[in-house]
């Protein structure tokens, strides 16, 4: 199975996380609601097997949290995946979630570049689903899921295309966000022959 393990910790964040490429368990626990809930949307349209534990600053900010969990994913995916032999390597969709239509388009390349196109109405998400939790948890910055996909890009080695086509919730674009990206993984990583999908023989 492809599969690998990271362990991070910095004075911000220690991360333990192990992805399958293959499937596998799923267990999320960030400290922070919003990016559990996003991360078990992108475990579940992935067909991935994710287990990530981040214990961090979260009484500063949920910054560190959420741009090195981002850093763990891409090192995970990208040492999971090995010489990338035999990946289909490019894949696309457009993934409508209630008003919300998002593009989303990957290339495996070895070159991390994020293209994010993606506008958000509004500034800070509910961090919780009830009352109670938003008043002990706080707010979700909606410019950290931008922070979240550069760290991917960049240590994934993932040429990453978003671009909203349409939407006014912010809850409802970030969540099409999370589950195009998971689909155009689910896509590009599948094995569709024996050679690596490149001219130059190497990604």
């Amino acid at each position: 199975m492809r599969k690998a393990e990271i362990v991070r910790k910095t004075g911000e964040t220690d991360i333990k996380l192990s992805l399958g490429l293959d499937g596998g368990e799923n267990s999320v626990n960030t400290g922070c609601g919003f990016l559990n809930h996003m991360l078990q949307l992108f475990a579940v349209h992935s067909g991935f097997g994710l287990d990530v534990f981040c214990k961090g600053d979260t009484e500063v900010d949920f910054h560190h949290t959420v741009e090195d969990v981002g850093i763990a994913l891409g090192q995970a995916f990208k040492n999971a995946l090995g010489d990338k032999r035999g990946i289909a390597r490019y894949a696309d969709i457009i993934l409508p979630m209630d008003e919300a239509l998002i593009l989303c388009a990957v290339d495996i390349s070895g070159r991390g570049y994020l293209n994010f196109d993606v506008e958000l109405p509004a500034a800070k998400i509910l961090d919780g689903e009830d009352e109670v939790t938003v008043k002990k948890v706080g707010l979700f910055d909606a410019e950290l899921v931008e922070e979240f996909f550069t760290a991917f890009v960049r240590e994934g080695g993932v040429t990453l295309h978003f671009k909203k086509l349409y939407g006014k919730n912010t809850h409802h674009i970030i969540e099409g966000v999370f589950k195009s990206f998971a689909r155009v993984l689910k896509n590009a990583v599948r094995i569709v022959g024996a050679e690596i999908p490149s001219s130059k023989g190497v990604l």
